[in-house]
């Protein structure tokens, strides 16, 4: 009687290891999460684009997020909004923990998906202007996410100093990114207070840009190119025709430098991904995504093209020592 009751005790505990919430040994740590699904989405490819997701992944690697730990799936339209739209609404009804999507076209199209996942944005201009949540503070669309506002200020008074004497710029971009759009906006407000003129010449799609940009160098002093994923893409056929131009180029960001644009008053873009990751980070362990308000990034550093400079003759001068040079 004793033997039969121990094996019956016996036999409950061993069903017991498989019951919800226990684990064979299996040389693991017992109890250990299941790996983090991410999926990234972007519109195209570009150097500031690879340089927010490649920040983003590196600063969660810092935080513990190794390959075992993270699984991620990267997806890129390739510059087209109906691959962009297609691409989310895979990823809104499949099953991931966090949804990533880099500028904001990319927000917009996921966002009107309604998805119950969750999603971070990194590098939207203006997220409540975009209808991606309803107040910076107090995220209620099921989205957060860094936003970079471009200076229009201080890259104006950059050009001021880098090159004095301009009095018309020629602003290029296209009018289906509303980031474009509010950024060219602010800037025209800021050159209208400074009484100086402007030109602009939009676009549609990326074979446009080069022949928009020859149409503008021929009227203007200077080129300002507002945050626009489609003409960053096409930038180094811009920076080409500025230069045989002898005009000097303004970008809003450090890739725009890269591929030849003169200089930039920027946010750091893989620094703007870091961040983004430490609030994925935030959300992974356990704050809800309503609870983590939009990070507007505010800490900026000048760039200048060494390079450019030089072929278009211009002298880089002192008070500008602190910049960050490339191209030399």
């Amino acid at each position: 009687m004793k033997r039969h009751t121990l094996t019956i005790l016996f036999l409950a505990l061993c069903a017991g290891a498989l019951l919800p919430g226990c684990e064979k040994n299996s040389g693991g740590a017992a109890g250990k999460s299941a790996a983090r699904t991410i999926g990234i989405i972007q519109l195209a490819d570009n150097g500031a684009f690879t340089d927010m997701r490649e920040g983003f992944l590196d600063r969660l690697k810092e935080l513990g997020y190794g390959d075992a730990e993270l699984k991620v799936d990267y997806k890129n339209a390739q510059g087209d909004i109906g691959t962009l739209n297609t691409i989310c609404q895979e990823m809104a009804v499949s099953k991931y923990d966090l949804v990533v999507t880099i500028a904001t076209p990319a927000a917009q199209a996921f966002v009107n998906q309604e998805s119950s996942i969750p999603l971070l944005f990194i590098s939207v201009t203006d997220p409540v202007a975009s209808g991606i949540m309803g107040s910076m503070d107090r995220p209620d669309k099921n989205a957060t996410g860094t936003s970079n506002l471009v200076p229009v200020d201080e890259i104006f008074k950059l050009a001021d100093t880098l090159t004095p004497g301009i009095d018309r710029y020629g602003m290029l971009y296209n009018t289906g990114e509303s980031n474009a759009v509010t950024t060219v906006a602010r800037a025209k407000t800021y050159l209208d207070g400074q009484r100086k003129r402007y030109i602009e010449a939009t676009v549609t799609n990326s074979s446009e840009v080069q022949q928009a940009a020859e149409s503008l160098a021929a009227r203007i002093d200077a080129f300002y190119i507002p945050i626009d994923s489609m003409v960053q893409s096409a930038m180094p056929q811009v920076a080409q025709t500025a230069l045989d131009g002898k005009i000097p180029v303004y970008g809003s960001s450090p890739v725009m430098v890269v591929s030849g644009a003169l200089a930039t008053v920027s946010v750091g873009d893989r620094y703007m991904g870091g961040v983004s990751a430490e609030m994925a980070d935030k959300y992974f362990k356990g704050t809800p995504i309503a609870s983590i308000p939009a990070v507007a990034m505010n800490s900026f550093i000048t760039v200048i093209n060494a390079k450019t400079a030089s072929a278009l003759g211009i002298s880089i001068p002192a008070e500008l020592s602190g910049a960050v040079l490339i191209g030399q």
